[in-house]
Protein backbone atom coordinates (compact mmCIF):
# COMPACT_ATOMS: atom_id res chain seq x y z
CA UNK A 1 0.00 0.00 0.00
CA UNK A 2 1.88 3.31 -1.18
CA UNK A 3 1.72 6.57 0.34
CA UNK A 4 -1.01 8.07 -2.12
CA UNK A 5 -3.00 4.94 -1.65
CA UNK A 6 -3.35 5.51 2.29
CA UNK A 7 -4.00 9.25 2.21
CA UNK A 8 -6.96 8.18 -0.05
CA UNK A 9 -7.62 5.66 2.32
CA UNK A 10 -7.75 8.00 5.13
CA UNK A 11 -9.45 10.75 3.54
CA UNK A 12 -12.48 7.53 2.03
CA UNK A 13 -13.02 6.34 5.77
CA UNK A 14 -13.71 9.66 7.32
CA UNK A 15 -16.58 10.50 4.69
CA UNK A 16 -17.70 6.95 4.43
CA UNK A 17 -17.74 6.96 8.33
CA UNK A 18 -19.91 10.27 8.25
CA UNK A 19 -21.98 8.37 5.61
CA UNK A 20 -22.70 6.27 8.04
CA UNK A 21 -22.85 8.62 10.59
CA UNK A 22 -26.05 9.88 8.64
CA UNK A 23 -28.28 7.18 7.43
CA UNK A 24 -26.83 4.32 9.58
CA UNK A 25 -25.44 2.54 6.75
CA UNK A 26 -24.23 3.08 3.15
CA UNK A 27 -20.84 4.15 4.65
CA UNK A 28 -19.53 0.47 5.27
CA UNK A 29 -20.69 -0.52 1.33
CA UNK A 30 -18.46 1.81 -0.15
CA UNK A 31 -15.62 1.02 1.90
CA UNK A 32 -15.67 -2.09 1.06
CA UNK A 33 -16.01 -1.29 -2.34
CA UNK A 34 -12.32 1.04 -2.43
CA UNK A 35 -11.04 -1.68 0.18
CA UNK A 36 -11.51 -4.70 -2.68
CA UNK A 37 -9.85 -2.85 -5.39
CA UNK A 38 -6.65 -2.88 -3.31
CA UNK A 39 -6.94 -6.28 -1.33
CA UNK A 40 -7.91 -10.10 -1.41
CA UNK A 41 -11.14 -10.32 -0.85
CA UNK A 42 -11.16 -12.32 2.92
CA UNK A 43 -8.55 -9.49 3.26
CA UNK A 44 -10.75 -6.64 2.40
CA UNK A 45 -13.89 -7.66 4.44
CA UNK A 46 -11.36 -8.18 7.80
CA UNK A 47 -9.51 -4.59 7.35
CA UNK A 48 -13.43 -3.06 6.73
CA UNK A 49 -14.56 -4.94 9.32
CA UNK A 50 -11.77 -3.35 11.73
CA UNK A 51 -12.19 0.05 10.87
CA UNK A 52 -16.10 -0.46 11.03
CA UNK A 53 -15.55 -1.42 14.75
CA UNK A 54 -14.22 1.94 15.54
CA UNK A 55 -16.72 3.82 13.31
CA UNK A 56 -19.71 2.17 14.52
CA UNK A 57 -18.56 1.91 17.88
CA UNK A 58 -18.22 5.87 18.23
CA UNK A 59 -21.86 6.38 16.58
CA UNK A 60 -22.94 3.70 19.13
CA UNK A 61 -20.87 5.38 21.69
CA UNK A 62 -21.90 9.20 20.68
CA UNK A 63 -26.04 8.29 20.81
CA UNK A 64 -25.96 5.62 23.75
CA UNK A 65 -29.18 6.27 25.13
CA UNK A 66 -30.81 5.75 22.41
CA UNK A 67 -29.90 2.31 22.05
CA UNK A 68 -32.63 -0.34 22.61
CA UNK A 69 -30.62 -3.17 24.70
CA UNK A 70 -33.23 -6.10 24.59
CA UNK A 71 -33.32 -5.93 20.73
CA UNK A 72 -29.51 -5.81 20.30
CA UNK A 73 -29.02 -8.69 22.77
CA UNK A 74 -31.35 -10.97 20.56
CA UNK A 75 -29.65 -9.70 17.35
CA UNK A 76 -26.48 -10.78 19.21
CA UNK A 77 -27.68 -14.50 19.76
CA UNK A 78 -29.18 -14.70 16.11
CA UNK A 79 -25.49 -13.61 14.88
CA UNK A 80 -23.95 -16.77 17.02
CA UNK A 81 -26.16 -19.25 15.28
CA UNK A 82 -25.06 -17.51 11.75
CA UNK A 83 -21.90 -17.57 12.51
CA UNK A 84 -21.48 -21.44 14.05
CA UNK A 85 -23.40 -22.18 10.64
CA UNK A 86 -21.05 -21.05 8.24
CA UNK A 87 -17.44 -21.79 10.48
CA UNK A 88 -19.18 -25.52 10.59
CA UNK A 89 -19.64 -25.24 6.26
CA UNK A 90 -16.19 -23.81 5.98
CA UNK A 91 -17.30 -20.80 4.10
CA UNK A 92 -14.76 -19.05 1.81
CA UNK A 93 -16.02 -15.88 -0.34
CA UNK A 94 -15.05 -15.32 -3.72
CA UNK A 95 -15.21 -11.76 -5.02
CA UNK A 96 -17.78 -11.80 -8.15
CA UNK A 97 -20.34 -13.80 -5.58
CA UNK A 98 -19.57 -11.02 -3.31
CA UNK A 99 -20.27 -8.27 -5.55
CA UNK A 100 -23.59 -9.63 -6.99
CA UNK A 101 -25.07 -10.25 -3.63
CA UNK A 102 -24.59 -7.05 -2.35
CA UNK A 103 -25.67 -5.58 -5.42
CA UNK A 104 -29.25 -7.36 -4.75
CA UNK A 105 -29.58 -6.72 -1.29
CA UNK A 106 -31.01 -2.90 -1.71
CA UNK A 107 -34.04 -4.64 -3.35
CA UNK A 108 -35.06 -5.73 -0.33
CA UNK A 109 -35.45 -2.25 0.89
CA UNK A 110 -38.24 -1.95 -1.87
CA UNK A 111 -40.34 -4.62 -0.70
CA UNK A 112 -43.77 -3.73 0.15
CA UNK A 113 -44.67 -3.42 3.61
CA UNK A 114 -47.97 -5.28 3.06
CA UNK A 115 -45.63 -8.38 1.61
CA UNK A 116 -43.15 -8.52 4.50
CA UNK A 117 -43.71 -6.40 7.40
CA UNK A 118 -40.99 -6.72 9.55
CA UNK A 119 -40.70 -5.09 12.74
CA UNK A 120 -37.10 -5.10 14.87
CA UNK A 121 -38.43 -4.10 18.21
CA UNK A 122 -40.30 -7.74 18.26
CA UNK A 123 -38.32 -10.29 19.90
CA UNK A 124 -38.53 -12.77 17.20
CA UNK A 125 -37.87 -10.38 14.50
CA UNK A 126 -34.79 -9.50 15.93
CA UNK A 127 -33.43 -12.70 16.57
CA UNK A 128 -34.07 -13.35 12.41
CA UNK A 129 -32.52 -9.95 11.90
CA UNK A 130 -29.53 -10.85 13.88
CA UNK A 131 -29.31 -13.86 12.09
CA UNK A 132 -29.68 -12.92 8.41
CA UNK A 133 -27.85 -9.40 9.18
CA UNK A 134 -25.19 -11.59 10.96
CA UNK A 135 -24.89 -14.33 8.55
CA UNK A 136 -24.16 -12.12 5.36
CA UNK A 137 -22.15 -9.29 6.90
CA UNK A 138 -19.95 -12.37 7.67
CA UNK A 139 -19.94 -13.50 3.89
CA UNK A 140 -19.93 -10.84 1.91
CA UNK A 141 -18.57 -8.31 4.24
CA UNK A 142 -21.96 -6.06 4.19
CA UNK A 143 -25.37 -5.94 5.61
CA UNK A 144 -26.82 -3.31 6.08
CA UNK A 145 -29.86 -3.45 3.78
CA UNK A 146 -30.89 -6.76 5.29
CA UNK A 147 -30.92 -5.11 8.30
CA UNK A 148 -31.84 -2.26 7.22
CA UNK A 149 -35.38 -3.94 6.01
CA UNK A 150 -36.00 -4.90 10.07
CA UNK A 151 -35.68 -1.18 11.08
CA UNK A 152 -36.53 0.42 7.89
CA UNK A 153 -40.69 0.01 8.95
CA UNK A 154 -40.44 0.10 12.64
CA UNK A 155 -42.16 2.58 15.21
CA UNK A 156 -38.57 3.51 16.36
CA UNK A 157 -37.56 6.91 15.74
CA UNK A 158 -34.17 7.69 13.51
CA UNK A 159 -32.25 8.13 17.35
CA UNK A 160 -32.96 4.97 17.98
CA UNK A 161 -32.84 3.21 14.76
CA UNK A 162 -29.32 4.43 14.46
CA UNK A 163 -27.85 3.70 18.14
CA UNK A 164 -29.06 0.31 17.65
CA UNK A 165 -27.87 -0.79 14.72
CA UNK A 166 -24.54 0.92 15.52
CA UNK A 167 -24.03 -1.27 18.65
CA UNK A 168 -25.29 -4.73 16.17
CA UNK A 169 -22.79 -3.83 13.92
CA UNK A 170 -19.82 -3.42 16.13
CA UNK A 171 -20.76 -6.98 17.50
CA UNK A 172 -21.03 -8.37 14.08
CA UNK A 173 -17.52 -6.28 12.72
CA UNK A 174 -16.17 -8.04 15.56
CA UNK A 175 -17.38 -11.50 15.01
CA UNK A 176 -15.86 -10.66 11.06
CA UNK A 177 -12.52 -9.90 12.14
CA UNK A 178 -12.11 -13.27 13.56
CA UNK A 179 -14.09 -15.07 11.33
CA UNK A 180 -10.91 -13.89 8.41
CA UNK A 181 -8.56 -13.72 11.03
CA UNK A 182 -5.67 -15.59 8.70
CA UNK A 183 -6.71 -13.91 5.82
CA UNK A 184 -5.31 -10.75 7.38
CA UNK A 185 -1.98 -12.25 7.81
CA UNK A 186 -1.07 -10.86 4.29
CA UNK A 187 -0.82 -7.73 5.69
CA UNK A 188 2.38 -5.91 6.32
CA UNK A 189 3.11 -3.52 9.26
CA UNK A 190 2.91 -0.52 7.30
CA UNK A 191 -0.33 -1.38 6.14
CA UNK A 192 -1.61 -2.37 9.45
CA UNK A 193 -0.08 0.92 11.01
CA UNK A 194 -2.31 2.46 7.94
CA UNK A 195 -5.96 0.60 9.26
CA UNK A 196 -4.46 2.16 12.47
CA UNK A 197 -4.31 5.31 11.41
CA UNK A 198 -8.06 5.46 10.25
CA UNK A 199 -8.93 4.85 13.78
CA UNK A 200 -9.24 9.20 14.56
CA UNK A 201 -10.79 9.77 10.84
CA UNK A 202 -13.89 7.35 11.50
CA UNK A 203 -14.26 8.52 14.83
CA UNK A 204 -14.14 12.40 12.89
CA UNK A 205 -16.23 11.39 10.60
CA UNK A 206 -18.77 9.70 12.34
CA UNK A 207 -19.40 12.99 14.51
CA UNK A 208 -19.66 14.85 11.50
CA UNK A 209 -22.57 12.75 10.41
CA UNK A 210 -24.19 12.90 13.68
CA UNK A 211 -24.50 16.48 13.64
CA UNK A 212 -26.11 16.17 10.43
CA UNK A 213 -28.64 13.39 11.17
CA UNK A 214 -29.99 16.13 13.99
CA UNK A 215 -31.14 17.97 11.51
CA UNK A 216 -33.24 15.54 9.40
CA UNK A 217 -36.55 14.72 9.52
CA UNK A 218 -37.82 10.41 9.95
CA UNK A 219 -39.41 11.43 6.42
CA UNK A 220 -36.19 12.14 4.76
CA UNK A 221 -34.21 9.69 6.61
CA UNK A 222 -35.83 7.06 5.52
CA UNK A 223 -36.54 8.02 1.99
CA UNK A 224 -32.66 8.69 1.29
CA UNK A 225 -31.70 5.88 3.19
CA UNK A 226 -33.57 3.43 0.38
CA UNK A 227 -31.90 5.80 -2.80
CA UNK A 228 -28.91 6.01 -1.59
CA UNK A 229 -28.48 2.43 -0.87
CA UNK A 230 -29.48 0.77 -3.78
CA UNK A 231 -26.84 3.37 -6.07
CA UNK A 232 -24.58 1.48 -4.11
CA UNK A 233 -25.87 -1.75 -4.93
CA UNK A 234 -26.06 -0.70 -8.65
CA UNK A 235 -22.43 -0.39 -9.11
CA UNK A 236 -21.64 -3.10 -7.06
CA UNK A 237 -24.29 -5.47 -9.29
CA UNK A 238 -22.48 -4.10 -12.50
CA UNK A 239 -18.94 -4.96 -10.85
CA UNK A 240 -19.75 -8.30 -9.91
CA UNK A 241 -21.80 -9.30 -13.45
CA UNK A 242 -18.42 -7.81 -15.15
CA UNK A 243 -16.39 -10.26 -13.32
CA UNK A 244 -18.45 -13.00 -14.29
CA UNK A 245 -18.32 -11.74 -18.32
Amino acid sequence: MTLSITAALLVAVFFTSMLSGIFGMAGGLVLLGILLLILPVGTAIAVQGAIQIIANGSRAWFSRAFIDWRVLSIMAMGLLAAAALLFSLRYVPDLATVCITIGLLPILLWIPQSWLSLDASKPHHAFICGFLGGGVNLAVGVAGPTVDMFFIRTPMDRRTIIATKAAAQVINHVGKVLFYWNATMVLTGWEWGAVALAAPFAVLGTSAGYWVLQRLTDANFKSWTRLLVTAIGIYYLMRGLSLLI
